[in-house]
């Protein structure tokens, strides 16, 4: 299997790397996924041959630094993907049976000397990487260096970024005690009255959770955002402990100041079945004062087809031409069956969000676009609308070169011809290539 000593995966990671060749961002992708390839095939050998996969990560986190200095990471992809070769290091250090002390002393060094930030916020991952065992041994390790960097005679960052690697390690352990003594020493903040509370939570001690919740919400204030997690967690508890009618009442509320999808389906959760349609009517009358957007993604996904035809009938071809696709197309493919002309109108605003913005590279997108627009308005029996459409785009957009051609094809009635996807042209020829090999 070897040849003179030398493993032949190291041959496959020698021209993987490309030695010599610097990685542009655009390419960076393409590099990592063949790495990938190898890690995956790295990984299989871990239960059959695990100290032969521990060399081979060795050989591979070498490589990795080595070439980090020929390669532009904008992305983060490589960094992420390095994250991940380390903890496939220590589960083929722990299966080939390594001492567990000395593996998480080389993964704490690494964390000391992370010249390229690949362990950047990789504790959570390396936790639950690491056994029962090699966890204990991890937490000795970062306890000795949060303790010399809680001294005094280091800078507040190496504190900082040891209490965050302990917080992650005793999350895993299932330690709230250990957490709780740690926070107090540093800071408490509203994230670790969350992590606490779910700890208690899942040890069947909703009644103290909630207390470290309520504790969080004070800490979190009014910034936007800050406490969303622990006002679910929050709910959550109060259904636990009999305080259903509280959880709704909170939801509701939340409803009311932000109608949205999102709200909805939170309030859905503790609506008793049997109250459903009432709850579901007055989530609606409510919402009408909504952002444009959300309303119109909330009566997409609650089926709200005549709320939907409303609004959308009573809204400018101006206001539509600013929604964002994410919002306009799911409402203009759910209206073209039942009402074509009001999904042409949302087709036709698509289209021209792009040509107006010139997006480029976007021009197929907008003529597809204005292609359903047309389908649309003929299916409605609104041939005018649409020469009014054309009449508009002429008029706006008769300098954009690169639009034009493909649009004024579409209005003359030209069958656009579809591009082949990389996978059709792919078996075509793949499809000649075995006819041949055939005969």
């Amino acid at each position: 299997m070897r040849n003179g000593g030398v493993d032949p995966v190291e041959r496959q990671i020698e021209l993987a790397f490309q030695p010599g060749v610097y990685i542009h961002d655009r390419m960076c992708f393409s590099f990592v996924s063949g790495l990938e390839a190898i890690a995956a095939d790295i990984a299989k050998l871990v239960i059959a041959e695990p100290a032969r996969a521990v060399a081979l990560y060795d050989t591979l986190l070498a490589g990795c630094h080595e070439k980090a200095g020929e390669l532009d990471d904008s992305s983060g992809s490589f960094g992420q993907y390095v994250g991940g070769l380390i903890c496939g290091w220590i589960l083929a250090r722990q299966a080939a049976g390594a001492d567990a002390d000395k593996t998480a002393g080389r993964l704490v060094a690494w964390m000391d000397d992370d010249s390229y930030a690949f362990c950047y916020r990789i504790e959570a991952d390396v936790a639950r990487a690491f056994d029962q065992t090699g966890l204990a041994a991890f937490e000795k390790q970062v306890r000795s260096r949060f303790e010399a960097a809680s001294s005094g005679q280091t800078a507040d960052y190496p504190r900082r970024q040891w209490s965050g690697v302990l917080r992650a390690i005793y999350l895993e352990q299932k330690n709230p005690a250990a957490y709780v003594a740690l926070a107090e020493q540093t800071k408490l903040t509203a994230q670790d009255c969350h992590a606490v509370a779910t700890l208690l939570a899942a040890d069947d001690k909703p009644e103290d959770a909630l207390d470290w919740v309520e504790r969080g919400l004070v800490l979190a204030g009014t910034l936007p955002g800050a406490g969303y997690d622990l006002t679910r967690l929050q709910r959550e508890l109060w259904v636990r402990l009999g305080r259903g009618e509280e959880a709704l009442a909170a939801a509701w509320a939340d409803f009311q100041d932000r109608p949205s999808k999102y709200a909805y389906e939170e309030l859905a959760k503790y609506v008793r079945e049997s109250e459903r349609p009432a709850w579901h009517a007055k989530a609606m009358d409510v919402a009408k004062g909504a952002d444009l957007g959300c309303l119109i993604e909330l009566f997409v996904e609650t089926d709200e087809l005549e709320r939907l035809t409303e609004l959308v009938s009573g809204t400018t071809d101006e206001t539509l031409e600013q929604l964002s696709h994410y919002y306009s197309e799911p409402a203009a493919e759910q209206l073209q069956e039942i009402q074509p002309g009001l999904a042409a109108r949302l087709w036709r605003a698509q289209g021209m969000r792009i040509v107006n913005a010139g997006k480029s590279r976007h021009y197929d997108a907008a003529i597809s676009d204005f292609e359903r627009a047309k389908s649309c308005y003929e299916r409605a029996g609104l041939g005018a609308e649409w020469e009014e459409t054309v009449r508009q785009v002429r008029a706006r957009h008769s300098r954009k070169t690169g639009f034009r051609p493909g649009f004024e094809a579409l209005v003359a009635g030209s069958r656009r011809t579809r591009q082949a996807s990389f996978l059709e042209r792919a078996k075509t020829r793949w499809a000649g290539r075995q006819g041949r090999d055939d005969s």
